[in-house]
């Protein structure tokens, strides 16, 4: 069973989304190195531009990873080392509609925040298993 998590670049105040884009491609890139089901560039919610040739917007900044449960942490790993050195204030990550964002914290503080949200993801899951009942 495959997990669908969304890595969304906060930018810095004079960043603009051509220069998103082109990050979060970098990025995009730098992920397919994992053993990941896919990795996209997240289309856009809002409505298309009138004149625009394609159907489908791309989201400035917003990568969106799906890979086992097992691999999220190195997912998580690799958005956080990848920010290191990067013109982005840090990355938004969402995963079952939780978030959390991998910022101006300490190398140690993100460690612990990564620890702590995909401990509280498993132990939902967790929960969620052991809740089903059994088929005949």
């Amino acid at each position: 069973m495959s997990k669908t998590v969304r890595l969304e670049l906060v930018g810095l105040p004079d960043t603009d989304e051509d220069e998103l884009r082109w990050l979060s491609s970098q990025l995009r890139r730098s992920l397919f190195e994992l053993d990941v089901v896919d990795v996209r560039l997240a289309r856009s919610a809002s409505g298309v531009p009138s004149g625009a040739k394609s159907s489908e917007v791309i989201a400035a900044g917003t990568v969106v990873v799906t890979a086992a449960p097992f691999i999220l942490r190195q997912v998580l790993q690799l958005a956080d080392t990848w920010l290191k050195n990067r013109p982005v204030r840090g990355i938004k990550v969402e995963l079952d509609r939780h978030m959390i964002e991998l910022s101006g914290a300490s190398v140690v503080e993100r460690e612990r925040l990564i620890d702590a949200f995909l401990a509280h993801r498993e132990s939902a899951d967790t929960d969620e298993t052991d809740t089903e009942q059994p088929k005949p």
